[in-house]
């Protein structure tokens, strides 16, 4: 059973003048936040604005890069370059950093957002490219990863600085991928069934597919996706059982 665990959520996904779920509220609840960087959610004043929140609230700032794809959110698959790749990533991880530093705080972790991460998390290639193009940036930095990926695989041979991340909403493929968001059942939507998975898969450090299948994990974090409209009552609801069970919630 694992005592202590981080629980994150992205954010800052809103644009200009629209917003997307009640991070205000998120922050009161989690302990990592995992924040746009302006290429598939975000621009500078919200980048700004929620990164303060996070400080404020002494909730661990990262940088959740995606592809440059506002009107899909970042989650349609997009073939591009290697050296492009490089760029997206780096230009999207420094800009982070500088938003941070002007706010005064410090973005401590990484992780890739969507189909981006979706795709990374099927190719370890792939996957090593983005952590290479992160790490270029800030060596030190700690990369989340979807326990037991071609994500985990590729940090683990390039031995950097990771946590290995599990979700509260999405339901799982035998292989440990997400189940696509184009089938049912896909994302979850009931706190109280979520809570009780998750303590699951802590009591048995292990993945709990949509099978039935166990996949042993090292979860160091778990995941709630900030844009659902039960994301506030599901990190509550989520929170609160982990207490109650003995589980600390602490930054990792």
């Amino acid at each position: 059973m694992v005592g202590k665990v981080d629980l994150n959520s992205d954010m800052g996904e809103g644009f200009g003048p629209w917003r997307m779920g009640d991070d205000a509220a998120l922050l009161d609840v989690i302990t990592s936040a995992n924040i746009a960087c302006g290429f598939h959610a975000g621009d500078p004043d919200v980048m700004a604005q929620t990164m303060r929140l996070a400080a404020q609230n002494g909730v661990g700032i990262g940088a959740h890069p995606g592809f440059a794809d506002l009107k899909g959110f970042g989650r349609r698959r997009l073939n591009i370059g290697g050296e492009e790749l490089r760029n997206l990533i780096a230009y999207q991880l420094g800009a982070a950093k500088g938003m941070a530093l002007s706010v005064g705080a410090k973005v401590r972790h990484f992780k890739l957002h969507g189909a981006l991460s979706n795709m990374c998390s099927e190719d370890a290639d792939l996957a090593q490219l983005c952590y290479e193009a992160a790490l270029s940036v800030d060596p030190d930095i700690t990369l989340m990863v979807l326990c037991e990926t071609a994500q985990q695989k590729a940090v683990t041979e390039l031995g950097a600085n990771w946590a290995g991340e599990i979700f509260a909403d999405r339901a799982y493929e035998d292989d440990a991928t997400l189940v696509d968001r184009s089938k049912p059942g896909a994302v979850l939507h009931d706190a109280e069934a979520a809570a009780e998975r998750i303590l699951a898969m802590l009591r048995e450090d292990a993945i709990i597919a949509e099978s039935g299948k166990r996949i042993a994990a090292k979860i160091d974090t778990i995941c709630l996706h900030g844009d659902t409209a039960e994301a506030v009552e599901m990190a509550r609801v989520l929170r609160a059982r982990l207490s109650t069970a003995g589980v600390v919630l602490t930054a990792f």
